[in-house]
């Protein structure tokens, strides 16, 4: 069986949606306090997880030319020994021919030697470069981290001090929307949607309405304040409601809001 709506009026609609309206104002502001700090630890986080991932594959590219110098060092220890052993053969050679093709072995072995030590000198020097880069990225991840640090510190203070007045406002606007009917909500929540400043219940202020700050006709003023029908601004699209029902609900929330934060 469906939810009966309690507001069964005009007026109690009016009201009803007024008092969520001043809710929602009040958690709006409570999030313009955080401002962008939400978004600016984001992108701190992202930011380090990218340089992270940059700094692996520095040391992973380091790593691989340690790797490739060691075995190159011991090619040339290979070699060497290949030259001791046939520099041992050379004296023992019975012709000129024997001779030249173990003098050939030996140059070809003195290439690979001086080929391993130009490899080498390439892989130092690469490696040493990828270092700065890794000593620059490191920087960088430090500095951001202790960014960081600092943005998630002043937003948890933020957040310790708003968290429980924004939990008590979730909670009473979770129980006015259910005093709302459908179709009154979805507009309500389409017309703040739609807005920058997110209302989308207004009071006539001065005779005009703040939505739109253009001044409202006499007779529709006088059909706000009767509360018989729901009013919309022409202008700006919003629910109107009078001066009187707008501070009366403002006191009633913030006397609500108050009570329950002296609860804790």
């Amino acid at each position: 069986m469906a939810e009966v709506k309690q507001a069964q009026t005009v007026e109690d609609k009016l009201r009803a949606l007024y008092s969520l309206q001043i809710v929602h104002s009040k958690i709006d502001k409570i999030k313009i306090v955080r401002g962008e700090l939400p978004l600016e630890v984001q992108d701190l986080e992202d930011e380090i997880e990218g340089l992270t991932t940059r700094a692996s594959k520095l040391e992973a590219d380091i790593s691989g030319f340690d790797h490739s110098i060691s075995d190159k060092k011991n090619a040339i220890v290979d070699a060497k020994a290949l030259i001791k052993k046939y520099e041992s053969q050379q004296e023992k050679v019975r012709n000129n021919r024997e001779f030249e093709a173990i003098s050939k072995e030996i140059e070809f072995q003195n290439l690979e030697i001086q080929i391993a030590e130009k490899k080498i000198n390439e892989f130092k020097f690469q490696s040493e470069e990828k270092g700065k880069m890794l000593t620059t990225v490191t920087g960088k991840i430090a500095d951001r981290t202790a960014d960081l640090d600092a943005k998630k510190a002043e937003l948890g203070e933020i957040i310790s001090e708003t968290e429980r007045e924004e939990n008590i406002l979730s909670s009473i606007a979770d129980k006015l929307e259910k005093n709302i009917e459908d179709r009154l909500l979805k507009a309500y929540s389409r017309i703040r949607n739609a807005t920058k400043n997110g209302l989308s219940v207004v009071p006539i202020d001065r005779e005009a309405s703040a939505g739109s700050f253009i001044k409202i006709p006499p007779q529709k003023q006088l059909d706000v304040a009767a509360r018989k029908k729901i009013i919309v601004d022409e202008h700006s699209g919003r629910v109107l409601v009078d001066k009187d029902l707008a501070a009366e609900e403002t006191e009633r929330i913030e006397k609500l809001v108050t009570d329950e934060l002296k609860k804790g």
